[in-house]
């Protein structure tokens, strides 16, 4: 029964030391000489003011009109020529897939978003943009567009549609 006693004494005696002691070491001089001057923030550098005066600009929330300026004699499209189906699609939802030549005249076939086929050849219309077609080859539809910049004037780019396998 002795022996039993001093087991449990020294086994309360193991108890009653501190097993974290190197942790409380540690912890206590990891805080000290550790912080560093925070750098100052940057000064704000004053902005510049912008007043908007919408007395001669157009609305931004309306569409504009695709009419040429009054007196400008210069580019602009027939708006009185009845449009081609085709023109009702973006170019660049349609797909040229092929070409059928017939009667010495070389047509395109175009393919629309929904999968009907047309033939076009030169002077036909395609696109959004007032696009004339101007050239059909084996592998290409040639056109020119016409579009209309924010102050009104038109202007003339070339486009293509490749053909699509």
């Amino acid at each position: 029964m002795r022996t039993a006693i001093v087991f449990c004494v020294l086994l309360l005696a193991g108890c009653g030391q501190d097993e974290f002691a190197d942790l409380k070491t540690f912890m206590a001089q990891a805080g000290q000489g550790g912080q560093h001057a925070l750098e100052p923030m940057p000064a704000l550098k004053p902005t510049t003011e912008f007043s908007y005066d919408p007395a001669d600009l157009p609305d931004p929330f309306k569409p504009r009109s695709m009419k040429a300026k009054s007196g400008s004699g210069g580019l602009q499209p027939d708006m009185s020529r009845p449009k081609e189906f085709l023109e009702t699609f973006p170019l660049d939802a349609l797909r040229m897939v092929g070409t059928l030549r017939k009667g010495g005249v070389l047509y395109a076939l175009v393919k629309t978003p929904d999968n009907a086929l047309y033939r076009v050849r030169v002077g036909n219309y395609l696109g959004q943009n007032f696009g004339r077609i101007v050239g059909v080859t084996e592998t290409a539809i040639e056109l020119k567009e016409m579009t209309q910049d924010g102050a009104g004037d038109w202007a003339e780019s070339k486009a293509s549609l490749a053909l699509q396998e």
